[in-house]
């Protein structure tokens, strides 16, 4: 069950998709529940999709969560995952509200939770009542990165197993190489303040300003600064917007690109974006932030966050020091995330919950 819309992009959905296809292709039955009634897409699972309710876009921890706060939305959910009759309910992030309330507070089945936030907030301090008294009824816990791990103690005091995000490697290096003699930076993510893209921009920019090899630099992703990103960019021939991507979409933009640009200033719990780039052969560039050190770990060329000369070096260290060894060395490492192997660690945690769950009964 998933928090957050399937319609918007976001790594918390992605790993719900992710997790839903390495299950099916175990053998399990799944149905992934998430907001948004009016969302009619087809999505890249066997798994059948139930969403429900109006969303919201709800400030958060520096985003903007797309969310249903409709009590007949959790109410439907709740008799959907009762109609199935599930041995596990996998909650992503199950204290945000509202979709996974109803099924929750039921407990009619072990309930497991997978925490993605990494950062505080009024949202978390001012309701720790709230949040303890739903935490009564989870089984186990996970947190993909132990500054997410950190924030839920803090709020709830759950102590979650941490288990970092995974991805389908095979699915990047089965997407063609399409690398043409252009050099070609992308960055992927929300328009919003602290995904740090118009930073981005402006390193782009002043590189191309200098004359010698141009970059081109495609910003996919959509969000509240598409407009003040596009007046950024001032026209410039060198820099595309090409919105909000689909899985597909975004294995093929990586395939293309020399480069993955990662500019957040902060608030992110797990850098599996990073993760990705290394997946598609090519060199990541990314911002020197907590949330970023472990999937980085060496293999990713950082940058001083915010600061646009920092960034602009990096992007030319990266470019130039790329080589196939360095390359393959960080695929390997990317490799130590599969999904496969998450899973495995996960399969591992539903059976803690049913052990935890049938002890109650």
């Amino acid at each position: 069950m998933s928090s957050y819309a399937l319609s918007a992009y976001g790594g918390a959905q992605e790993q719900a998709l992710a997790m839903s296809r390495e299950l099916s292709r175990r053998g399990h039955d799944v149905l992934l529940v998430a907001p948004d009634g009016n969302d009619h897409a087809t999505y890249d699972t066997p798994a059948p999709v139930a969403c429900f309710g109006a969303v919201l876009k709800v400030p958060a921890n520096g985003s903007r969560a797309p969310l249903t706060l409709s009590p007949r939305a959790s109410r439907r959910a709740a008799q959907a995952v009762a109609n199935f009759r599930p041995d596990v309910v996998h909650f992503h992030e199950p204290f945000a509200p509202l979709i996974g309330w109803g099924v929750l507070r039921a407990h009619r089945a072990p309930a497991v939770a997978t925490f993605h936030r990494g950062g505080g907030g009024p949202a978390l301090s001012l309701t720790k009542p709230l949040l303890r008294r739903l935490a009564r009824h989870l089984d186990a816990t996970a947190a993909v990165s132990a500054s997410a791990a950190a924030t839920i103690t803090a709020a709830c005091d759950i102590v979650p197993t941490v288990l970092y995000n995974g991805f389908e490697m095979e699915r990047f290096v089965a997407t063609p190489r399409e690398r043409s003699d252009e050099t070609v930076l992308v960055v992927l993510g929300r328009h919003e303040e602290r995904k740090g893209v118009a930073h981005a921009i402006n390193a782009v920019r002043a590189h191309n300003a200098r004359g010698g090899d141009t970059w081109r630099l495609v910003v996919v992703g959509d969000g509240p600064q598409r407009r003040s990103l596009e007046a950024l960019a001032a026209g410039d021939s060198s820099i595309e917007f090409v919105g909000a991507p689909n899985d597909e979409d975004k294995r093929r933009w990586l395939r293309r690109a020399n480069a993955l640009i990662a500019p957040s200033l902060g608030g992110e719990s797990f850098g599996l974006i990073l993760l990705e780039g290394m997946a598609s052969e090519i060199s990541v560039v990314a911002s020197d932030i907590e949330g970023y050190h472990e999937a980085a770990s060496g293999f990713a060329t950082m940058f001083t966050p915010g600061d646009d000369t920092s960034l602009e070096l990096a992007i030319e260290r990266a470019l130039r020091d790329e080589t196939p060894e360095s390359i393959a060395k960080a695929k390997a490492h990317a490799n130590g995330w599969s999904m496969a192997t998450l899973m495995d660690r996960y399969e591992d945690l539903y059976s803690l919950a049913r052990e935890r769950f049938s002890a109650t009964r």
